[in-house]
């Protein structure tokens, strides 16, 4: 991803675009596979990700054309497969529930108005719009995740404790956050206040991941 400051030129802007136009398209199979992969999970479960990958297939396409717009047509460059590779470890649908929705949808509400910000001050307002409307929807997204969490948890675990046991290493709570981190927007999503106060907490140096790797806590 270009680095903000390298957003002024326009071809960095479009290789930004083409870099989450790509992001969009593998959330969108990711959640295609959900469906196939587990043909028992609940019916209300099947029809709200149908409804989350209609919101998939126009961020796709909004990612497509302005990248387009900037000179750019999607597979013009390569792309990667990180968020596919992850499915290869989800076994149940708490497993997708806990990466997809609370960790690379929850990090992105942060993301999206890093970048909204970013392209306001390098004066491409439609490019900021875009992520705004992205934003609005990944505040629903999450709400799905949490909404799900909750339902299919085992009733004696906390919400955290349920999340935080169904990512496998290498994924980790630690990637669900951003630089600016949008307090409010997870609450918006429904997340507990307890379950905000645990990210939050993970942001301070002594808490991260590789701190807690290092000192042999995890």
């Amino acid at each position: 991803m270009p680095h903000p400051l390298a957003l002024g030129d326009e071809s960095k802007r479009a290789v930004a675009h083409h870099i989450m136009a790509n992001h969009e398209l593998q959330a969108l199979e990711v959640m295609a596979w959900v469906l196939l992969a587990f043909p028992d999970a609940p019916t209300d479960f099947r029809a709200g990700i149908s409804r989350v990958m209609a919101h998939e297939q126009r961020h796709t396409r909004m990612h497509m054309e302005r990248a387009s717009r900037l000179g750019l047509e999607f597979g013009d460059l390569p792309v990667n497969c990180y968020i596919w590779k992850q499915t290869r470890s989800f076994e149940t649908l708490l497993d997708y529930i806990a990466v997809l929705p609370l960790v690379f949808e929850a990090r992105n509400l942060d993301h999206t108005l890093e970048l909204e910000a970013a392209f306001q001050k390098v004066g491409d307002p439609r490019s900021a719009a875009l992520m705004r409307r992205i934003h609005e929807d990944e505040i629903e997204h999450v709400a799905f995740g949490m909404h799900w969490l909750r339902a299919l948890k085992n009733p004696t675990d906390t919400e955290w404790d349920a999340f935080c046991g169904h990512l496998k290493w290498p994924m980790n709570a630690g990637k669900s956050y951003g630089d600016d981190f949008q307090r409010e927007a997870r609450l918006r999503s429904g997340m507990p206040e307890d379950f905000v106060a645990h990210v939050e907490a993970l942001r301070e140096p002594s808490n991260s991941p590789q701190t807690l790797r290092d000192n042999k806590h995890v």
